[in-house]
């Protein structure tokens, strides 16, 4: 059993850290479905490239995921205005919807499409191999270091936007920028992972952080914290219990966010102790 975890499991301890950083801008912007948006765009250019006779696995597939990711990323620049009838949210919603049903259709040609659409959802980590694993590393590095570069400027569009816009910064242009960083990560991971994992990464270990702490730095401990034990915590379940890996790191990671929200109201939150 300890063979067929090696590798998910090094993909659970490598890749998770830069998906807690960005879902702690994601939680702070308070746009909490734009990764499970953005990330089914991206399997709606894989599904493209496997429709047109490409591995999903290949280059062509990535890139036209990509490429869709990047419309996206540029739909909600434009959209992310500071006051709008439409809320960025419903915007958000129906990319998420028509990006789905697009998949559907375009998989409804493909002799395997009903299990391309499986696989595209939850996927399954645990046949990753080692090949994917340190080329979603070596992307992540990359984005990381972009990151940490401009990471003032990242840092103060999501969390002080007021104070951006005070500053007469292109708050719009720095929302690209982000959401196209965003976007590669998400394209090269959901492959691997699938749509609702790459959510809960995203998402769940930086509510769990938000909850318990305020300081940045202390939410990307706790949420790094939280993304391992989920993640090889959910590898264990699915192996050992013959679970799909998808939907069992997804149950692990709700399990550790009710754990967390019964911490948080029965003590103080940890910057206070």
């Amino acid at each position: 059993m300890w063979e067929l975890m090696f590798w998910p499991c090094a993909a659970c301890i490598l890749l998770p850290w830069l998906l807690v950083y960005l879902g702690l801008h994601v939680v702070q912007r308070g746009i909490i479905f734009i990764d499970i948006a953005m990330a089914q765009m991206a399997s709606l250019g894989i599904c493209l490239g496997v429709l047109l006779d490409y591995e999903p696995e290949s280059v062509m597939s990535y890139v036209l995921g990509l490429g869709v990711t990047l419309l996206g990323a540029a739909i909600f620049s434009v959209t992310g205005k500071r006051a709008s009838q439409v809320p960025q949210e419903a915007v958000i919603g129906i990319s998420y919807v028509v990006a789905a049903a697009a998949a559907i259709l375009l998989l409804s040609r493909s002799a395997h499409g009903n299990e391309e659409i499986r696989n595209m959802l939850v996927g399954d980590i645990t046949v990753v191999s080692a090949a994917e694993v340190w080329k979603c590393f070596a992307v992540f590095v990359v984005v990381g270091i972009v990151h940490f570069i401009f990471r003032k400027n990242f840092l103060l569009v999501s969390f002080q936007r007021e104070e951006a816009y005070v500053r007469k910064w292109r708050v719009r242009w720095w929302d690209f920028f982000f959401y196209a960083t965003f976007g590669i990560v998400v394209t090269i991971f959901v492959r691997v992972a699938g749509v609702l994992l790459v959510f809960s990464y995203l998402i769940v270990p930086a509510v769990c952080a938000v909850t318990l702490a305020r300081r940045i730095s202390m939410r990307l401990l706790i949420g790094w914290g939280i993304s391992l034990l989920g993640g090889i915590g959910g590898v264990y379940v699915s192996i050992r219990g013959d679970f799909p890996s998808g939907a069992a790191i997804v149950c692990t990671f709700g399990a550790l966010l009710i754990i967390t929200s019964l911490i948080a109201l029965v003590r103080p939150r940890v910057t206070r102790a």
